[in-house]
């Protein structure tokens, strides 16, 4: 193992929660190195962690540990999991749709269930409201620190049996790519969406090129433009948008050094499609 624990939860930083999971990781072993993917997912939004996982595990060594806690099932019936990726990272999590786009789009090769009586906490049996501490860190941090195989975490699954959260199917037509807004760029407001790269280019359209942009809210035009399709946001003059690929090779839309997101209202979800058009000439 690598010794390396990432951390990802919607819990923010205001309080003792994400400091206790640390403590508890450094009580397994005291060389453990710690790392922080985020812990500001909107609260209880599995789909959003899904993502995020997606957007970063590819750039840490074979052998890291993830420990994802977006858990509003928290205390129920749903798994805990850790989930072997085919690259060699470990996700630990509740099995509640957190791994959907680890699955689809980068390959789960095995899946355990996290066995409780041996790895769990001691004297935390009855607690039912963090088994971000608990449960998930503790058992993490044996794993990274190479205090138990993957093996020893529980007894294995069907991968096949992972809960997965429904995502958007691209419509690709002669001259238009249709697809949803998956996520934001948050800090910076840029709209991610969920047609990919190779989805995209079967429009051929041309760098400097003005494609029709139509995004809706369930069935509601909230806006449609005229886009210049870029490299970079400074293909486009300051307070332009523009479409480009974004750095996991999905459809974004921008504003250069603007909010999309805040300038046109527009949310995140299946409900949010975009369509994206070539403009006849």
């Amino acid at each position: 193992m690598s010794s390396i624990l990432v951390f990802q939860s919607d819990f923010g930083l205001v309080d003792g929660a994400v400091s206790a999971m640390e403590g508890v990781s450094i009580g397994v072993d005291s060389d453990i190195r710690i790392h922080h993917l985020t812990h500001d997912i909107t609260p209880y939004n599995i789909f959003e962690a899904s993502y995020r996982l997606f957007q970063t595990i590819e750039y840490w060594p074979t052998g890291t540990v993830f420990v994802s806690v977006v858990d509003p099932g928290v205390g129920s019936k749903r798994k805990s999991a850790v989930a072997k990726t085919k690259a060699g990272q470990y996700i630990v999590t509740p099995d509640n749709g957190t791994l959907t786009h680890i699955k689809k789009y980068v390959g789960i090769e095995e899946v355990r269930e996290i066995s409780e009586t041996t790895n769990r906490r001691k004297n935390t049996e009855a607690s039912y409201t963090f088994h971000g501490r608990d449960v998930y860190a503790f058992t993490g941090a044996k794993l990274a620190s190479g205090k138990i195989t993957f093996e020893e975490v529980g007894p294995s699954y069907d991968p096949d049996e992972i809960i997965e959260l429904p995502t958007v199917e691209t419509e690709i037509t002669a001259d238009s790519v249709k697809g949803a807004v998956d996520i934001l760029d948050v800090r910076f407001g840029s709209l991610w969406t969920s047609i990919t790269r190779e989805e995209f280019l079967s429009l051929q359209a041309e760098y400097g090129e003005r494609l029709e942009v139509s995004i809706y809210n369930h069935d509601n035009l909230v806006y449609q433009n005229g886009v210049v399709y870029g490299r970079s946001f400074a293909d486009v003059r300051i307070g332009a948008p523009i479409i480009y690929i974004n750095s996991v090779y999905r459809v974004g839309l921008a504003i250069n050094q603007g909010s999309f997101a805040k300038a046109y209202n527009i949310g995140v979800g299946q409900q949010w499609s975009i369509e994206i058009r070539k403009i006849r000439q």
